[in-house]
């Protein structure tokens, strides 16, 4: 890890550090665009999260990032027992710099391991399945934070996650085929569910704490040579 990035972890957990930060970052970002981050945070939402696993093309991975910015959900969970998180920047559009990505790929059973943390922050599992007795998009209740969770192209979610998932969701379909492409399958997720969570949740927005953090790291990812800036601040500010 490069020095920046130390000093910048080190002194995150300074209340005072950050305000002083974030005003001096602020100063290399136009009004304009501060602006619109701020507008952009104030719909983001970790009320639901997005969970795949093993998922193996870079165009669908990708897909459900760009997907994930466009409906403010800021968390995305890889697991990777298999195959590892690979992204295509063409079809992500730069949304990897606006969400929050957790990949979990060191311990023998990643699956279990990202969906007991996940629980332990109060999730409840849902795992997307058009078999095992799954309710119907519509119909799921989004009263409580909720982690749907997305498997690979070709056999869908594990038999783990079948075992552990709280309940099972189905997204409604009337012709031969059996499934949707995964990230099809999660764009439509995204949109009803996110919508539900908008109109019947209050409230589903990140708490004051959690946005000043990612609107730092947002500022970030639109200042050039970023590091550099903040290891030239805390040269002025030891």
């Amino acid at each position: 890890m490069e020095l920046s990035a130390k000093i910048y972890l080190c002194s995150m957990q300074d209340e005072n550090y950050k305000k002083a930060l974030t005003t001096y970052l602020e100063g290399f970002v136009s009004e304009r665009r501060r602006s619109r981050l701020h507008e952009v945070l104030a719909e983001r939402t970790r009320h639901m999260t997005v969970v795949l696993e093993d998922v193996y093309q870079a165009h669908n991975a990708s897909a459900v990032l760009r997907s994930c910015d466009c409906f403010g959900i800021q968390d995305v969970h890889f697991i990777e027992n298999h195959n590892k998180y690979k992204i295509s920047e063409d079809v992500a559009m730069g949304s990897t710099q606006w969400l929050s990505i957790q990949k979990y790929n060191k311990q023998e059973n990643n699956t279990l391991d990202c969906l007991q943390q996940l629980r332990k922050k109060g999730y409840r599992i849902v795992a997307t399945t058009p078999h095992h007795n799954a309710k119907d998009l519509a119909t799921l209740d989004v009263s409580t934070p909720l982690a749907v969770v997305f498997g690979t192209e070709l056999t869908g979610i594990s038999q783990d996650v079948l075992n552990t998932a709280d309940e099972y969701v189905k997204i409604p379909m009337y012709g031969f085929t059996e499934s949707f492409n995964i990230s099809v399958s999660a764009a439509l997720c995204m949109h009803e569910l996110s919508e539900k969570i908008r109109k019947q949740v209050s409230p589903y927005t990140l708490s004051q704490a959690e946005k000043d953090d990612i609107y730092i790291d947002w500022l970030k990812a639109s200042i050039r040579k970023s590091d550099l800036v903040i290891k030239e601040f805390h040269n002025q500010n030891p």
